[in-house]
């Protein structure tokens, strides 16, 4: 698949979010990626962790929903790893996949380990988190810390907290658009290659 196939794809996908709601949340599904990549932007991360930014959440609508996947009307169970997948598929780079793939684990890191998190949650997300397996374990959390990527998957996760603002005027898509092209094209002419390996226990 193309650059421009692959972008077209995804972005088709994220414009039919535009008026529907963001799983229990008082914003719609684009204006909470936008926001997202807004702020990660803001904090001058690079491409790729910006478009991670922005994607994390497609495996909520990527696919045709079920309802035995379905966490009550807030989602789809495993939605991080569907969303993984399906960015692998069509090219994109592992290191943006894999933080995709883990940004919920990211959530169930800091409800163990940081003080606060769990009681700063919105209502919607405390109640995805039993569904997504609730806080870590110490063993599990011990392994989060090790991984190369852990400190942009801690990122990508306050981004995503933080990313429910009401009444923001969305940033212009087609900026967004561009970066995804060089996000793909850089990764498949190897221009990720030093990232690849950072994401070798990524994967989803």
């Amino acid at each position: 698949m193309t650059a421009e196939a692959a972008v077209a794809e995804l972005f088709a996908l994220r414009r039919l979010q535009a008026d529907l709601d963001y799983i229990g949340e008082p914003i719609s599904q684009l204006e909470h990626m936008s926001q997202a990549a807004e702020l990660a932007l803001a904090e001058g991360a690079d491409d790729e962790l910006v478009l991670a930014a922005f994607c994390h959440d497609i495996g909520h609508f990527c696919t045709p929903p079920a309802d035995h996947i379905n966490m009550a009307g807030l989602g789809r169970v495993g939605h991080e790893h569907v969303g993984a997948h399906w960015l692998r598929q069509r090219g994109f780079p592992d290191r943006l996949c894999g933080l995709v793939a883990r940004h919920v684990d990211a959530k169930r890191y800091l409800c163990l380990r940081e003080a606060g998190y769990l009681a700063r949650l919105s209502p919607a997300s405390c109640q995805t988190l039993a569904w997504q397996g609730g806080a870590m374990s110490d063993a599990e959390a011990d392994a989060f810390e090790r991984n190369p990527l852990f400190n942009d998957r801690l990122q990508l996760r306050r981004w995503d907290e933080a990313a429910k603002m009401t009444g923001r005027p969305l940033l212009d898509l087609s900026d967004f658009e561009r970066t995804a092209v060089k996000v793909f094209i850089c990764a498949a002419r190897g221009g990720s290659a030093d990232l690849a390996a950072l994401a070798s226990n990524s994967s989803d």
